[in-house]
């Protein structure tokens, strides 16, 4: 399928999707015609379905799920939250009755269990100012037992979270699955292989929008099912002939699906196009039980169901080079760069990138304000990317240095050695890494996954001129800051050895070399005490070592003769470091570099 051209989203303001599903059940086709003027004397047969990307690539944790998760299990909890609306479960699942759902039947931690609930909220559109709301409410609790209070107050949509914690088998590694060559290695498939020390080199699934609508349309019968009232599944929990699926199961489903018709500009949510009335004899749905024919809506989801125009693979195939301000002349040819933001709406942006090597590139632009960057196979290269960020994936990076802008959602490190990555976002996680160094602010615990090597975690230690801006833009703030307390997800990842934080002595603070215009002129936060000494401990021997030398008494000869014997002793420190190549790549091609915007 070609990519949808120019699109914008359509379709019920905040707060009032229940009414305006109501007045479609009313009111029949007169309110989707004003909904859906380009939907009105269209054939039905032109709706295209698709899976959507952000909750596998944001919301599937890159871990196998824990065994709990199974199907069996899941539709045990779908119908015990049903049953219990009166407790805080339905439709709204709060915080208390999850944590005693997985807790007390799933067997997960407390830890665990919040961790999922987390990341499922960081799915869930919220304003900025909600997220800085909540980032202050965090921050004044003194005790455990206040944050606990306060997170007790929070929900999460049940349906919908059900199908968050389905969608965590994307990730499982399955032996039958194993055992006819789709996930173990074969000689006809190195891609798939592992290395000697353990490493997965296997294709990131998370980021693979083939396998996304594969995974929905293996599983549409569970997704379905598990959406299901308890009253319409028999007693082993299946489906029949005659089982309906309310109005609300599908909105649920949105949470996967979306789609347009005759690949127009407006993309719609899977409920939106499913409650349009001409396509009710198709999917099954009756004016008269206000629900849908279980039989025929699983037909009609197969039917429509096509690939993503958002996806990577689409990007990749029609997405546009981007212009670089900074980038060295005569090494481009081998990168592979490419954005598709000309022809998607704000929310599907992406940015992939490939193959960069040995060169410094920067950007800050509207390009890739809330896009979803992924960064693979990039060697020896420094690239800032200084804008505010939905997602960053940095996959198979070798001996590179990454800045990024403010990451709303996720930092995600896969299969990366001597990596350095300097950035705030809500969440970091790291999964085969070695020797890495995360300079980071995040308001969450850095989950390291499994299969990490001294990992080295470091205060957030630079700033560029309009960092603030994009912080409150993304909803990010300075406290609280867990960048020096990582979380060990995995019972085979407990050797808390794997990580180290910084010492202050090896801490230097990190300049953005480029011009550009904004407010900020510090690093947002400040840095954590015994950093700051150890910076103001240098400061001063740097200024002895500076007075020493005035008041050496040298003549104009002998000045020269240090100053020569400095330069080449900083020479050889760059060519030792590694540095050179670093200052090298930021000389300007030739009119100059005033700002990393292209």
């Amino acid at each position: 399928m070609e990519p949808v051209l120019p699109v914008v989203r359509k379709g019920p303001g905040r707060g009032t999707s229940s009414q305006w599903l109501d007045g479609i059940c009313r009111e029949g086709s007169s309110t989707l015609d004003v909904e859906f003027p380009e939907l009105v004397k269209m054939d039905q047969s032109m709706v295209h379905l698709w899976v959507k990307t952000e909750p596998f690539i944001v919301g599937a944790l890159q871990i196998p799920p824990p065994s709990k998760f199974s199907m069996h299990y899941l539709r045990k909890m779908s119908t015990y939250v049903r049953t219990r609306a009166s407790e805080g479960c339905y439709p709204r699942l709060f915080w208390p009755m999850w944590r005693h759902i997985a807790c007390g039947k799933l067997q997960l931690a407390k830890d665990l269990a919040w961790l999922y609930f987390e990341i499922f909220g960081s799915l869930v559109e919220r304003t900025p100012e909600e997220h800085l709301e909540w980032a202050e409410v965090v921050s004044s609790c003194k005790s455990e037992e206040e944050l606990e209070k306060q997170r007790n107050k929070l929900s999460v949509d049940s349906l919908q979270f059900l199908l968050f914690l389905y969608i965590q088998q994307l990730n499982k590694v399955s032996l039958r699955t194993s055992l006819i060559g789709e996930e173990w290695p074969s000689p006809t498939d190195k891609s798939q292989s592992a290395n000697l020390t353990g490493k997965s080199t296997c294709q990131n699934k998370n980021w693979n929008d083939y396998t996304h609508q594969a995974f929905v349309q293996n599983h549409l019968l569970d997704l379905l099912e598990l959406l299901l009232d308890p009253d319409q599944l028999t007693a082993s929990s299946h489906s029949t002939h005659s089982s309906l699926v309310s109005p609300e199961a599908v909105r649920a489903l949105s949470f996967l699906i979306e789609g347009t018709v005759n690949k127009t500009r407006t993309v719609h949510p899977l409920h939106e196009l499913a409650l349009w009335q001409p396509l009710h004899a198709k999917n099954g749905y009756s004016k008269i039980s206000k629900a849908f024919s279980f039989p025929k809506l699983e037909a009609w989801l197969r039917a429509c169901l096509t690939g993503s125009p958002f996806g990577t693979s689409a990007c990749l195939k029609s997405g546009k080079k981007l212009a670089w301000a900074q980038q060295v002349e005569g090494t481009t040819k081998r990168a592979k760069i490419a954005c598709n933001a000309h022809v998607v709406p704000e929310v599907h942006r992406m940015v992939v990138m490939s193959q960069v090597y040995k060169q410094t590139l920067a950007k800050s632009s509207d390009t890739l304000v809330g896009a979803h960057v992924k960064i693979h196979r990039c060697n020896e290269s420094f690239i800032y990317l200084l804008s505010p960020l939905r997602s960053v994936t940095i996959e198979k990076c070798r001996n590179s240095t990454f800045v990024l802008g403010p990451v709303q959602t996720a930092i995600h490190l896969h299969s990366c050695d001597n990596v350095k990555v300097i950035g705030i976002c809500h969440r970091l996680s790291i999964s085969s890494t070695t020797g890495c160094t995360f300079n980071i602010l995040t308001p969450t615990h850095p989950l390291i996954l499994l299969g990490n090597q001294a990992v080295t975690f470091a205060p957030y230690h630079t700033h560029y001129p309009m960092l603030e801006d994009h912080m409150a833009r993304m909803g990010l703030a300075t406290v609280p800051n867990y960048w020096d307390s990582p979380m060990l997800v995995c019972k085979e990842n407990s050797d808390a050895s794997v990580f180290r934080l910084l010492p202050p002595n090896e801490f230097y603070t990190f300049v953005i070399p480029f011009e550009m215009e904004g407010d900020t002129t510090e690093t947002p936060g400040g840095l954590p005490h015994a950093y700051q000494k150890a910076l103001s401990q240098r400061e001063q021997k740097i200024q002895v070592w500076q007075k020493t030398v005035k008041e050496a008494g040298l003549t104009k000869d002998q000045r020269k003769q240090f100053q020569v014997l400095v330069e080449n002793k900083f020479y050889e420190w760059l060519i030792h470091t590694g540095h050179r190549q670093q200052l090298d790549s930021l000389v300007p091609p030739a009119a100059g570099a005033k700002q990393a915007a292209g």
